[in-house]
């Protein structure tokens, strides 16, 4: 296996380190996302509250999601364009969940790196569509294409469905960046011309 991209490498690191300080410090009244309406929300944490993680098991498949897609996306796009790319990820999904949590008055905080994570799932779709690949849940091996569609139609629903305590539509929102993101690249959309 080749060795860890420094950026992916690094994020992991952080992380890891956040979760732990985190379990002493308390972080979260400072780095989560609260919602607008809770009066604790803070410029900074809209990209912060991407290095918490609720528990081990979220951060162990987040940091798991980010060795797996993460690795490959930066080597192949070097550490600027993926560092861009990972931090509109990040600001769109907390955009979207700022929304979220204003229309429905919710007051509780957002955690993790799940936003970043599922945009680079949507990239490594749109990159390699007919890779395939083995997710942990179902143990079905698909296409990459497909797991995207898969898992963007589950997190809508799921979203709709609400009650899981997830923010399903932050993963959405960072899937929403990481489109127009590649779609300005590209030139595509409501963009014009190639970059």
């Amino acid at each position: 296996m080749p060795p860890m991209p420094p950026i992916t490498r690094a994020l992991l690191l952080t992380c890891v380190a956040a979760f732990c300080l985190n379990l002493f410090l308390h972080l979260e009244a400072w780095l989560a996302l609260w919602p607008l309406t809770s009066g604790r929300f803070m410029p900074w944490q809209l990209l912060s509250y991407a290095l918490l993680h609720g528990d081990m098991l979220h951060l162990f498949f987040n940091m798991l999601g980010l060795w797996m897609f993460g690795s490959e996306i930066e080597r192949l796009w070097g550490g600027r364009r993926y560092m861009h790319f990972l931090l509109a990820c990040i600001l769109a999904a907390a955009l979207v969940q700022l929304a979220v949590t204003m229309l429905t008055g919710s007051k509780v905080p957002t955690v993790g790196a799940s936003g970043a994570l599922f945009g680079l799932l949507l990239a490594f779709g749109m990159l390699f569509p007919n890779r395939t690949i083995m997710p942990l849940f179902p143990p079905i091996p698909m296409k990459a294409r497909t797991f995207v569609f898969v898992f963007g139609g589950l997190e809508l629903m799921l979203g709709f469905l609400g009650g899981t305590g997830i923010a399903h539509f932050a993963h959405l929102g960072g899937m929403l960046g990481a489109w127009l993101l590649i779609s300005y690249w590209r030139g595509r959309g409501p963009f014009g011309r190639r970059r």
